[in-house]
């Protein structure tokens, strides 16, 4: 059976702001809640068209929040609710343990008020991971972790960037993974508990999100909407080949700028001034393709045929 699992990393504005080096001050509090209370609703209504089960990834200080009650509506739709950690800090990798550990914990008892479970799976904020944060995953009883992103064209853009920033003189709360990333598996496997980018015997499963054979090109929510529409197909028809795809998606991909957005954070985040219209088509005939071509599952569910305990 070949399986396909989408996720929306439910980011709120507040992090990209962190990521461009904006103080954050440009966003009242209708702007910080767009990603649960304008988004999610809309992601919902796509969802529910196209029949596919969806796993959200959920930053636990979000839950109870103005607009945190779509994610009940999630949770009653079916579809999974997993931690994004509690803050979404990007240098969560390179905390110690005991830090992470409180971070996932904080999640999950956040995660459990709103769906009355322990969150099954973990992305990590930025997707990039470390030992101590495998180490805290797997004491926690996580059945899979969903941080790995192999893309080397995104890491190289990322590390432009960060760099050019630094030049600038603004400071990003990004971070740059380790480049050991480039060269995880691109099919799930069981990482190694003290390397997380090689194969290991780890008791969880690392469902690392998509990207094509050879090049690496990373298939994400941010190339379907803004990239040529020929590209997008290309790397689509390299993925249907497979027996799994991991689709991510992220909350701005259904915003735009009548959203109300800032224009400081128009300027630097240029997904925001797609139309709406345009990004719900082009997502919509994606997940129509896959619907077609897979059978759709939640990531715990992906988890759970491909060997997690």
């Amino acid at each position: 059976m070949k399986r396909a699992a989408i996720s929306v990393d439910l980011d709120g504005l507040v992090n990209y702001a962190r990521i461009h080096g904006l103080a954050g001050g440009e966003l009242d509090a209708r702007t910080r809640g767009l990603h649960l209370a304008v988004a999610l609703p809309r992601f919902l209504g796509l969802f529910e068209r196209l029949g596919v089960p969806a796993t959200l990834f959920v930053v636990g200080e979000d839950v109870g929040t103005p607009g945190a009650e779509s994610l009940q509506a999630a949770a009653r739709a079916g579809h999974e609710l997993a931690s994004h950690s509690h803050t979404h800090p990007y240098a969560l990798a390179r905390a110690s343990e005991d830090e992470v550990d409180r971070e996932l914990e904080r999640a999950a008892e956040a995660l459990r008020s709103v769906s009355g479970r322990a969150p099954a799976g973990f992305r990590s904020p930025g997707y990039t991971l470390s030992a101590p944060m495998l180490r805290a995953l797997v004491r926690q009883g996580y059945r899979y972790d969903a941080s790995v992103f192999p893309a080397a064209p995104y890491y190289l853009a990322k590390a432009l960037v960060l760099g050019a920033m630094a030049l600038g003189g603004r400071r990003s709360a990004a971070v740059l993974d380790s480049p050991g990333v480039l060269l995880a598996p691109r099919r799930p496997y069981r990482p190694a508990l003290d390397a997380p980018y090689r194969r290991g015997d780890a008791p969880l499963v690392e469902l690392p999100m998509a990207v094509t054979p050879g090049l690496r090109l990373p298939f994400i929510g941010t190339l379907l909407t803004a990239a040529p529409w020929a590209v997008v197909r290309g790397a689509y028809r390299a993925l249907a080949k497979e027996d799994f795809l991991s689709l991510e998606l992220h909350a701005v991909d259904l915003l735009d700028a009548t959203d109300a957005v800032p224009p400081a954070l128009l300027r630097v985040q240029r997904d925001l001034s797609i139309p709406l219209a345009e990004k719900e088509q082009r997502l919509g005939e994606v997940l129509g393709w896959i619907v077609r071509d897979f059978t759709c599952t939640t990531l715990a569910d992906a988890a759970a045929a491909f060997g997690a305990p």
